[in-house]
């Protein structure tokens, strides 16, 4: 399911440094959200072999990018960096900051674990926190927003300890690779903070790539995992990021998860590494059996015919000229229907052991 607003088209605002820069357009829409799309991070969100050290790197020139572009539209001033602890980690938001002049005054820290009970994620927990509470604070947070139970619970927390506290908040930052979730949980969340903090602007969210979708059941092949997994149907994607897979990294479009595990893979190789193996391996188990014309459909976010308009409006693109990019998927298209997807895995895996294989002991 989709919680971006069916009005909702994709404005390009302009270009900082080779980074493309984009807002949504919807009415009704309380608060700002924006795409980038950068070298960097269609790197690292189409490939897995993209792992510790350089996922972070990757992760750079983006967000400063938008950091650039927020700070010279007067959006952006000083800011307090709010790091949610482990996710928040790969997010270079004190770096990026640095490089486009922002100041950075306070750095918090909040911890949220998973309470898990025989195997099983029951919940999550708060056990630390480090907060500097004063008036009109601007916030700046990094974190992957899939269900938004993580955020949800954080913020709740920061919320509570403001206004227990004397402080106040002004306005929120927040970069993510995310959900369409985060939309309406953003909303709410404006009306909420209000209630206590009537001045507070808002929040400005930037996505890294596209407004992903998360799955609701486990897909076509019966493996995707529900409400943690994105994927492309319902969302809205980065023009250059649709360009990418389907001119570079064709295969791309039938991994697992746009990002799988975030963490694992910067700071665990070796367990995002049997992540990624255990699913494509998974996939090679199952391909005789997967009806792949509809695993297509599932991975593009439609099935064909579809017309040029159809296929722009449904994936937000109606104030852009992307002719180029719709004749391209279609030819993509055209070449997937000769293949196989027992060939696409057999490939991917022999990749996959190459370039990550040297991180398992």
């Amino acid at each position: 399911m989709s919680y971006i607003p069916q009005d909702a088209t994709l404005q390009l605002l302009g270009r900082q440094n080779s980074t493309s820069i984009y807002q949504l357009r919807s009415d009704g829409l309380v608060n700002q959200y924006f795409v980038v799309s950068g070298e960097g991070t269609r790197h690292l969100m189409a490939s897995p072999e993209v792992v510790g050290y350089e996922s972070y790197l990757a992760m750079k020139p983006a967000t400063t990018a938008a950091l650039q572009y927020f700070s010279d539209n007067g959006l952006c001033c000083d800011v307090d960096i709010l790091t949610i602890l482990r996710g928040g980690l790969n997010y270079p938001l004190e770096d990026c900051c640095y490089k486009a002049g922002i100041r950075v005054p306070n750095m918090n820290f909040i911890s949220c674990e998973r309470i898990i009970e025989n195997g099983v994620i029951t919940g999550l927990d708060i056990k630390y926190e480090k907060l500097h509470i004063a008036k009109d604070i601007t916030l700046m947070i990094g974190d992957i927003i899939a269900s938004g139970d993580t955020l949800r619970l954080c913020l709740s927390q920061v919320v509570d300890r403001f206004r227990r506290r004397g402080g106040s908040l002004k306005r929120i930052i927040f970069f993510t690779v995310g959900g369409s979730k985060a939309i309406p949980l953003m909303e709410r969340f404006t009306a909420e903070i209000r209630q206590y903090f009537p001045e507070f602007e808002g929040f400005r969210c930037v996505f890294y790539e596209g407004i992903f979708t998360v799955y609701e059941d486990k897909g076509v092949t019966g493996i995707n995992i529900p409400d943690i997994d994105f994927g492309w149907r319902g969302g809205i994607l980065a023009p250059e990021f649709r360009h990418y897979v389907l001119s570079f990294l064709e295969d791309a479009l039938f991994e697992k998860c746009i990002i799988y595990d975030g963490g694992a893979r910067r700071y665990e190789i070796p367990a995002h590494y049997a992540e990624v193996m255990e699913y494509w391996e998974a996939l090679l188990a199952k391909a005789p059996q997967i009806d792949f014309p509809a695993f297509i459909a599932e991975k593009i976010g439609y099935s064909r015919p579809i017309t040029y308009d159809a296929w722009r409006a449904l994936n937000g693109y109606s104030e852009l000229d992307v002719r180029k990019l719709y004749d391209l998927e279609q030819h993509y298209l055209d070449i997937l229907s000769t293949r196989t997807l027992q060939e696409i895995c057999e490939r991917r895996i022999r990749e996959i052991r190459a370039d990550l294989g040297k991180y398992v002991q």
